[in-house]
């Protein structure tokens, strides 16, 4: 059964957009799933510690036969090759991130997945590119995008390039 599949992506190191084009472009080839939507890219604040340097952000939509497991075992296959290392810090500054946001209305809580991404909901750098997508979605559990967006009382992304 296909479904879509809503992907955030965010990187702050080692020349940002370039990172975020070359996530885009992986995902455009992964097996079994068709990238149906991308955002605009947009920089904003970062979440965690200030002293990093601004994140590259941007959310794209796949529309795919993958299972949520399957699918988040690629997502951090592509985060390996591009660099990515995990520290015990929170937060901290990285060459990639790349999301599961949103699963075909699902919701999923296992060991290692939560979907919908349990910040979603409260992160303008998600919430804005997701609504150049996807327009007003239901997150499943929580209520619409539109409703999430009004409560951002920060709206600190800003767009870039259309990608």
């Amino acid at each position: 059964m296909r479904l879509l599949a809503y992907i955030g992506i965010g990187s702050n190191l080692a020349n940002p957009v370039a990172q975020v084009q070359e996530a885009i472009a992986e995902l455009e080839v992964i097996p079994d799933s068709i990238l149906i939507a991308r955002s605009s890219l947009y920089s904003s604040k970062p979440m965690g510690p200030s002293a990093q340097p601004d994140y590259v952000n941007a959310v794209v939509a796949l529309d795919t036969v993958l299972s949520p497991q399957a699918l988040l075992q690629i997502l951090q296959t592509i985060e390996r090759r591009q660099g990515r290392e995990r520290t015990a810090e929170k937060w901290g500054p990285r060459t990639i991130d790349l999301d599961l946001l949103l699963y075909g209305g699902k919701v999923i809580k296992t060991g290692d997945l939560t979907v919908p991404h349990p910040g979603l909901h409260e992160r303008d750098f998600v919430l804005v590119p997701l609504e150049e997508i996807a327009g007003d979605i239901n997150i499943p559990g929580r209520g619409t995008l539109k409703a999430f967006l009004l409560r951002c009382e920060n709206h600190s992304p800003r767009r870039l390039v259309a990608v």
